[in-house]
């Protein structure tokens, strides 16, 4: 482990990854997605991870509040601030990074991926016919969007296993949800997690709109 150095690392679209990480929780925060110290985020640069902490104001961080870890999830620099602690997202997030080799996960807990799923006991939700469902790597507009749904737990490293298990068993999702908590979601890069995530949330809050007017999503048009 070593102090945190000057001259950060670089991503290829020139962006520095401790920068996009505190505008996307900004962002993010605006849309409700992280309020409440709630939710992550986590960009991968080469071998190392870059990660915000746990139970902070998210709208807050800055650069230097970060984690790094290796690709196995060893921390390799901290936090200046010494009280900060790894995020208890970090055990699902390297499920991603290792099974996928995502440039970048999100975890949000948007009221929408929290409440679509209460719509069913379904262990998958279901969506077809949708246009936002073509803003999810590998979907058009005729297929059917199938996200996992992984049972709550009262500690969220313990979904880790569940989790891990979920994206071997979907090799085509790009999230899972988790019932009566949010959803995570990665991508090949920042841009297109957060393009992902930004798609799914239309498409569930979509879902919650239609079954309000007796309409089900998992049905495409008559």
């Amino acid at each position: 482990m070593h102090e945190l150095r000057d001259g950060d690392a670089i991503l290829r679209d020139g962006t520095r990854p401790r920068e996009v990480i505190c505008e996307l929780a900004r962002r993010f925060y605006t849309l409700g997605w992280v309020s409440g110290t709630g939710g992550g985020i986590s960009i991968a640069e080469g071998e190392r991870i870059f990660m915000a902490p746990s139970g902070v104001q998210k709208e807050l961080i800055a650069p230097e509040d970060l984690f790094v870890l290796d690709r196995s999830g060893a921390i390799v620099e901290r936090p200046r601030d010494a009280t900060l602690t790894l995020s208890a997202c970090a055990p699902l997030f390297l499920h991603a990074f290792q099974k996928r080799s995502a440039g970048a996960v999100l975890h949000s807990h948007s009221l929408h991926a929290m409440a679509v799923t209460l719509l069913s006991d379904e262990p998958v939700f279901r969506a077809t016919h949708l246009e936002m469902i073509k803003g999810v790597p590998g979907h058009g507009y005729h297929d059917e969007l199938v996200v996992p749904i992984l049972e709550n737990t009262a500690h969220e490293c313990d979904l880790a296993d569940a989790l891990g298990a979920a994206i071997d068993a979907h090799p085509k999702t790009s999230a899972v949800l988790v019932r009566r908590h949010g959803v995570y979601v990665w991508g090949d890069t920042w841009q297109k997690a957060k393009t992902t995530a930004e798609c799914l949330d239309y498409v569930f809050a979509a879902a919650i709109e239609m079954k309000r007017l007796g309409l089900d999503a998992r049905k495409g048009p008559r």
